[in-house]
């Protein structure tokens, strides 16, 4: 296979679970070629991201490594079938970029997803009439027609809170995004009584950070750390902003995302008090 010089998360996620099941198996790379029939190297392509790897062999490994989950199998065979853009977002991907494509994708293999957005109600929590004011500010030279797209992109995404095995959101607000009116009153109203109903939801957790909190000097940019259901699985950090996406793999980095969102979440509201403090900024929008 050629060598991929720029692989997507979803590859590295892939590439990063085989090694990871090779060295729980206790096996060398050489001896997992020696069963392949193959050169080492090829291995070595397949664990760097640098080249994909063929179904069938994804299955002779696995076998090699025990890997008996029919669902853990059935993923990483999902992950194997190379291409960014797959499942009901295909339909979309004349107004989705890449990263953005990357993202939803992530985002629907994701068993939890801890946030930290900085000005904004967070994407699987927001209204259509608020997508819709704040994709006209960020598009300028936008189409109706893009920003309608985009805007039913993000209502398909809340399709993970609903599904059989429902995405865990937990989510920190600043207090001051309660007080913008994107959109107008009318429409942040109804916002944010839909945010409050949704804290509700079993699997969804909102909690406020007061403004008076001194843990605001810690939020710089929006921060998505997105957790996986299988074992073999780590973390990723998603950050965003105008310029660039990054992803965050490495474990000790993650980490260091993982104490920040523990700290702010700490000195954030409880979530009963919070979703009070949603009601009562609701009202005060009329």
């Amino acid at each position: 296979m050629p060598v991929n010089r720029n692989p997507s998360v979803r590859q590295r996620r892939l590439a990063r679970t085989l090694k990871q099941l090779r060295n729980d198996a206790g096996l060398t790379m050489a001896q997992v070629a020696h069963h392949l029939a193959c050169a080492e190297s090829k291995i070595s392509r397949i664990e760097g991201a640098q080249s994909g790897v063929r179904v069938v062999d994804l299955r002779l490994l696995l076998e090699l490594y025990g890997v008996s989950s029919p669902e853990l199998r059935r993923q990483l065979e999902e992950m194997s079938r190379d291409g960014r853009l797959r499942g009901w977002w295909d339909r979309y991907s004349d107004v989705l970029s890449p990263a953005y494509a990357d993202y939803i994708s992530l985002e629907a293999d994701a068993s939890t997803v801890r946030s930290i957005p900085t000005l904004l109600i967070p994407g699987l929590l927001q209204t259509e009439d608020y997508t819709r004011a704040m994709l006209r500010v960020q598009i300028k030279n936008g189409t109706a027609e893009q920003v309608e797209a985009l805007t039913q992109v993000r209502q398909r995404r809340r399709s993970a809170l609903t599904r059989s095995s429902p995405l865990g959101l937990w989510v920190v607000l600043s207090e001051s995004v309660l007080k913008h009116e994107i959109g107008g009153r009318a429409v942040m109203r109804d916002q944010l009584d839909y945010l409050a109903r949704a804290a509700r939801g079993e699997n969804i957790k909102v909690q406020i950070l007061p403004e008076a909190s001194d843990a605001h000097a810690s939020l710089s940019i929006p921060v998505t750390i997105l957790g996986f259901p299988e074992a073999t699985e780590t973390d990723v950090v998603y950050v965003d902003n105008l310029y660039s996406t990054i992803y965050i793999e490495d474990q000790s980095e993650v980490a260091v995302y993982a104490n920040l969102f523990n700290d702010v979440a700490a000195a954030s509201l409880s979530p009963e008090t919070s979703i009070t403090l949603i009601e009562r900024a609701a009202k005060e929008m009329d």
